[in-house]
């Protein structure tokens, strides 16, 4: 099945909860950037967390995530939508470490605990709105917890997981937002954080092969839980040869005429989806006429 995530309401509308399934997205991710298996969680997770936030979004809007927590996989980098549209990147795709002390992938090495995690979300108004915390954790989940317990004052619970095959391909991927609404009842949210004790991790939930419906009846139980939406996801890209074209054209004259000169076409590629684009001598030519 595609990959999809689900919206969702629970314990008559104290909670507010998003589940994903993002296996085949983050397999895109991790085959068009060749991403190690701790690079394939790291993005994986940030591009499940991604999908679900652009999922809370309206209309036209979106929003880009930044991960800088000075580890050795560098930036995070990852945009997504309302409509279920996310690409992303890592600075540096082929980070590897031994396993950590748990036997998992040591995702808060690569990542970093001396940085931030920051959000942008342009929801069509004049000023953007940005919201920055530090890393706290390195392993993301926890991270976005934090960061809109602490930037957007909402209780939230994240849990995002990615499971890799020994082939480096993505066996497993997906995660969960759950959001407490104001006035929510303190038997709910011990309920809540006892259930979240007590599942297994949310990689291993998917690898049995959990929808995001079940996942969110797992976390928050069955008699909870009333759904509201489901949404198709995939990694989007934005990128096309009009659009470096046009970047091309405003170079201006000078540089095209130098990409010409040196080299007799003019290459350009995309960071988030890794897709190349060739110009030929006669096309820069075409494009060096649009100079204005």
């Amino acid at each position: 099945m595609s990959d999809y995530l689900v919206k969702a309401l629970a314990f008559n509308g104290q909670v507010r909860a998003y589940a994903v399934k993002s296996t085949e997205t983050v397999g895109e991710a991790q085959r068009r950037h060749y991403t190690w298996p701790i690079a394939s969680a790291a993005l994986g997770r940030t591009l499940s967390a991604g999908v679900m936030m652009g999922a809370m979004l309206k209309g036209e809007e979106n929003l880009t995530i930044k991960v800088e927590g000075g580890g050795p996989i560098g930036l995070i980098l990852v945009d997504s939508n309302a409509k279920g549209q996310v690409r992303g990147y890592v600075s540096n795709p082929h980070v590897h470490f031994d396993l950590n002390e748990h036997g998992k992938l040591d995702v808060r090495k690569a990542v970093g605990t001396e940085g931030i995690l920051s959000v942008v979300k342009d929801i069509g108004l004049r000023d953007y709105f940005t919201g920055q915390v530090p890393i706290v954790s390195g392993e993301l989940g926890e991270d976005f917890t934090y960061y809109f317990a602490t930037s957007e004052q909402v209780p939230s619970s994240v849990g995002v997981g990615v499971l890799v095959n020994p082939d480096n391909t993505i066996k497993a991927a997906g995660g969960f937002i759950i959001q407490l609404m104001p006035g929510a009842e303190d038997e709910t949210i011990t309920q809540i954080e006892t259930r979240l004790k007590e599942i297994p991790p949310v990689s291993k939930l998917i690898d049995k092969g959990l929808s995001p419906e079940e996942l969110l009846k797992e976390v928050l139980g069955e008699e909870n839980v009333s759904f509201l939406e489901t949404l198709p996801i995939a990694f989007t890209c934005k990128c096309s040869k009009d659009r470096f074209a046009n970047a091309i054209i405003s170079l201006g004259e000078e540089e095209i005429n130098d990409m010409i000169e040196k080299d007799g076409q003019a290459e350009a590629q995309c960071h988030f989806c890794n897709e190349k684009y060739v110009y030929t001598e006669e096309e820069l030519h075409e494009l060096k006429k649009e100079v204005k």
